[in-house]
């Protein structure tokens, strides 16, 4: 006669609900700051990536769940920092709870990150402009005006001076982007697809990771087989983004082919995934850089 307890039915081990990748909008004294958990369950211990709202994702060594809570332990405590911890509980579909320094306790909302899967298009428009080579039409400074150095020289958008980032003032789901970067020595700059997405602008050696190299997407996807670089030369990026399928051809070599961009990068407006967004470029990391013939070609309807 066979066990009883072999013929019951093998039970499959619930999901941890924090499972999954998670995107924060947080409000800060300084206006709205992104972050990004992604989530993953293996051998029944969580593993946590973070994004950080500047900086690079990286994986967090204290996390524990305690009381149906999840506690990131985010920043220790270090000298005159306090240490920095996040608790989050899975409600209604969401992550809720706080993050507290000290005494300082910010309410925390985490919301699923779509999917994105879409299909590209057949066709796509005729490129159209979106700086025009004459003034700054169609873009604005993020942040205080007066901090902006951004103005148009021969044709060229150039950032005279370390000052505030500038976006463009039209928002885009899919698209392809074409831009031409020329970047002095020592330069580190981005642009911004959707306002979420870094691709890296530097000049012109470095010793950071391959993946927040030039021509990466800051902290997630390294280009492969980028080409040499000379501070001042125009390099040619040609974006194509579709949903979360990222491809760029860089001079002419495809550095990224067909990627996902898993998550938002640091520095993102929001963290709004699902939704259209402007492109934007870091002014606030060093001056000189010039960009021109910047245009855009959407799907075809």
């Amino acid at each position: 006669m066979l066990c009883s307890a072999l013929l019951a039915p093998v039970m499959a081990q619930a999901k941890s609900p924090f499972e999954g990748r998670w995107n924060f909008n947080i409000s800060t004294p300084g206006g709205n700051r992104a972050s990004w958990l992604g989530i993953t369950e293996k051998q029944g211990a969580l593993e946590v990536m973070y994004q950080p709202t500047g900086g690079n994702v990286f994986q967090l060594k204290d996390v524990k769940v305690e009381g149906g809570k999840l506690v990131l332990g985010i920043n220790a405590a270090s000298g005159n920092r306090q240490a920095t911890v996040w608790e989050l509980e899975a409600k209604g579909g969401q992550l809720v709870g706080a993050m507290k320094r000290g005494e300082s306790v910010t309410p925390l909302t985490g919301v699923r990150a779509p999917e994105l899967k879409r299909k590209e298009p057949k066709a796509w428009n005729a490129p159209e402009p979106i700086f025009n080579g004459k003034d700054l039409t169609g873009w604005e400074p993020v942040g205080d005006p007066s901090r902006s150095f951004w103005t148009v020289k021969d044709g060229m958008l150039v950032n005279e001076k370390l000052g505030a980032n500038l976006k463009s003032t039209g928002k885009w789901e899919d698209f392809k982007l074409h831009f031409e970067v020329s970047l002095p020595e020592h330069t580190n700059s981005g642009m911004y697809l959707r306002g979420r997405y870094e691709l890296q602008l530097e000049c012109c050696e470095s010793k950071a990771p391959a993946e927040r190299k030039n021509g990466s997407i800051y902290g997630r996807i390294a280009p492969v087989n980028p080409p040499a670089q000379t501070a001042g030369q125009w390099d040619v990026y040609d974006v194509t983004l579709v949903g979360r399928t990222l491809t760029v051809v860089h001079n002419g070599v495809k550095t990224i082919d067909r990627q996902e961009l898993e998550g938002i990068t640091g520095g993102a407006l929001d963290a709004n995934e699902g939704e259209p967004g402007p492109f934007y470029i870091q002014g606030d990391h060093a001056g000189g850089v010039k960009f021109r013939n910047i245009t855009i070609s959407t799907p075809k309807k």
